[in-house]
């Protein structure tokens, strides 16, 4: 089958403003350690100075072994010298290798710990818009760049144009001026067409990573979706679907390695071009004795130690600036502000009753489409109140405003009068418990998911949850008990199980007030009975919001919201609502057909 091909990639314009702004966020992480950075970089600039030295070292042992009439004992300190040099350049850079490993290691594990932190900051509707996969790739490319980075910044590009100076300088003080003249002119046309070429390239690495990124979201996202694809059959359809991404990344990887070819081919032809010129004009000084034979071992050796860091650095320049495209994204998800942040002067919610008022609540996702149209009740404290009506009536979405997953369009929520807006989110969360229709559950053990709800629990109190949940008889049954692994999302639990889990949660949580969102929808008829004695016993002297589909879960709410199309239609009690013979009263004569069809089948 033929495989779309991704379009032109337009050039990207050499180093970019966020990309050196990426680097620039980079100095506080590494600063904050300035003791060792300062010490690091003395110990670099030792070592090339020891590096510098050998060469010199070297010509003192040719010269003097040229003379006859020199004793032995000046050429040996000489080469005795050439050794110490040699060795005091290897162990400066492993002493400071050494001693920058910790700022290195701590400044990557604090801009990781900061994009996490600031990712969980981020509203739910960031977290819809993303894929997973992707946003994953992202953080660990990123993370990588920050090690080579500044890694190879530091240690590698800087003390090699250190080097390139201290032996320009050294080249123009004792011999002809061409010799110098030939090193920096070397140097600027290498650089010079590396920094061209590298960001002519770019475009290339910048297409690789997309289209990378964009076959790992695919793969990750149709692993997560395991059992729809076997529900169905379409195995060779998500195959498909990912080997065009696949091939997609491939492309721009075999261009990326192509013009890196030609990269390569030119610096060489450039050093080839000025190892040429010096060694020429070396013999020539040596052919008219203006120069001795260890001179030319001298000029010899500096090329030597100049021009191979300097074909690395060819190499390391064009990493540094795929370090920087991969950088760029992370740290713009650092520097992507959250829709949803505490106000400057947002204080801790202080619970005294517990009362939840919505006051001609107003709300859209997206203000094309409302969802919720002067939404007004409330719910005393020690209340109960529930929500029912059809499928996207905007139930749910009255537990995503409270939790303030997203901020209301107009109108106004409270919690004992106080704005949930003016109080930290922190605390307004601490505040509400939740049972989820949709319980996802993390890669990890039954009892670290109870005991989610309230990580500082103490055992007992997290099987005492777990009993009130009508977990506990599951729990014993199983070989590994509370240690049993629930596996990704929960898969290897059943809907029934997941949200008994959720329910142990909320309860471990213990907080004054409690939402549940559809939170028997997945049990079964004598499960659910008992849950929901279970439910009136937490629920008691606490706020509860319930949002139901199952009508036979609300009836004895203390007040029923029937919502529709974002409005409320109908409130009241169960007995008052049916008796009014409206909307509810309608729902409830389909449930009971329903339920009574269900029975004698």
């Amino acid at each position: 089958m033929a495989h779309d091909l991704p379009g032109p990639v337009s050039p990207i314009p050499p180093p970019g403003a966020s990309q050196w702004r990426a680097a620039l966020r980079l100095i506080p992480y590494v600063w904050q350690y300035k003791g060792r950075v300062t010490a690091a970089m003395a110990l670099l600039i030792l070592a090339k100075l020891a590096n510098v030295s050998v060469p010199l070292a070297l010509k003192a042992i040719v010269d003097h072994l040229q003379d006859p009439a020199v004793a032995l004992t000046l050429p040996l300190f000489f080469i005795v010298l050439y050794g110490v040099l040699r060795f005091g350049n290897t162990a400066f850079t492993e002493l400071r290798d050494g001693l920058f490993a910790r700022v290195l290691q701590r400044a990557m594990r604090a801009v990781v710990f900061d994009v996490f932190r600031h990712l969980h900051a981020q509203s739910l509707r960031f977290h819809l818009e993303r894929r997973t996969g992707g946003l994953a790739a992202d953080i660990e490319r990123g993370a990588r760049s920050i090690r080579f980075l500044i890694n190879f910044s530091l240690f590698n590009i800087a003390p090699t144009l250190l080097e390139i100076l201290m032996v320009a300088g050294i080249l123009f003080a004792k011999y002809d001026p061409w010799f110098g003249a030939i090193t920096l002119m070397t140097l600027v046309v290498y650089i010079g067409f590396t920094v061209a070429v590298t960001n002519w390239r770019l475009q290339f690495r910048r297409s690789m990573n997309e289209t990378d990124a964009a076959a790992n979201a695919r793969a990750v996202d149709s692993l997560l979706n395991y059992e729809t694809v076997k529900y169905f059959n379409n195995e060779p359809y998500e195959a498909e679907r990912l080997n065009r991404d696949l091939s997609r990344a491939e492309d721009a990887a075999v261009r990326s390695e192509i013009s890196l070819a030609w990269l390569n081919a030119g610096q060489a032809a450039i050093i080839a071009l000025g190892v040429t010129a010096m060694m020429g004009l070396a013999a020539k000084g040596v052919a008219d004795r203006s120069m001795t034979l260890g001179d030319l071992v001298l000029v010899n050796a500096f090329l030597i130690q100049l021009f191979i860091p300097l074909n690395f650095l060819g190499t390391v320049y064009r990493e540094i600036r795929n370090a920087l495209t991969d950088m760029e994204k992370l740290f713009g998800l650092l520097g992507r502000a959250p829709e949803i942040r505490d106000a400057p002067d947002a204080r801790p919610l202080k619970i005294e009753k517990g009362e939840v008022r919505f006051e001609n609540v107003a709300f859209a996702y997206d203000a094309r489409r409302p969802i919720l149209h002067g939404i007004s009740f409330t719910v005393p404290a020690g209340r109960k109140l529930a929500v029912v009506g059809a499928s996207g009536a905007g139930k749910s979405t009255l537990s995503r405003l409270l939790f303030r997953f997203y901020d209301i369009t107009d109108g106004r929520i409270s919690i004992d009068g106080q704005d949930i807006r003016k109080v930290t989110q922190q605390s307004l969360r601490a505040a509400i418990g939740m049972v989820p229709q949709d319980t996802v559950l993390f890669n990890d053990s039954l009892y670290y998911n109870i005991a989610y709800g309230r990580p500082d629990a103490n055992p007992e109190e997290v099987r005492a949850a777990a009993r009130a949940a009508h977990l506990d008889r599951f729990i014993e049954n199983l070989p590994d008990g509370y240690g049993t692994l629930v596996g990704e999302r929960g898969l290897k639990l059943s809907g029934g199980e997941k949200q008994r889990v959720a329910i142990a949660r909320a309860i471990l949580k213990d907080p004054p007030i409690l939402v549940f969102d559809e939170a028997t929808s997945s049990l079964d008829s004598a499960t659910e009975k008992a849950i929901q004695t279970e439910l009136a016993r937490i629920s008691r002297d606490r706020t509860t919001l319930i949002i139901a589909h199952r009508l036979s879960t609300v009836v004895d709410a203390d007040e029923i919201l029937v919502l529709e199309a974002g409005r409320i239609v109908e409130r009241g009690g169960h007995a008052a609502l049916l008796a009014q013979g409206g909307r509810y009263a309608r729902m409830w004569q389909l449930q009971l057909r329903g339920e009574r069809e269900t029975q004698g089948a």
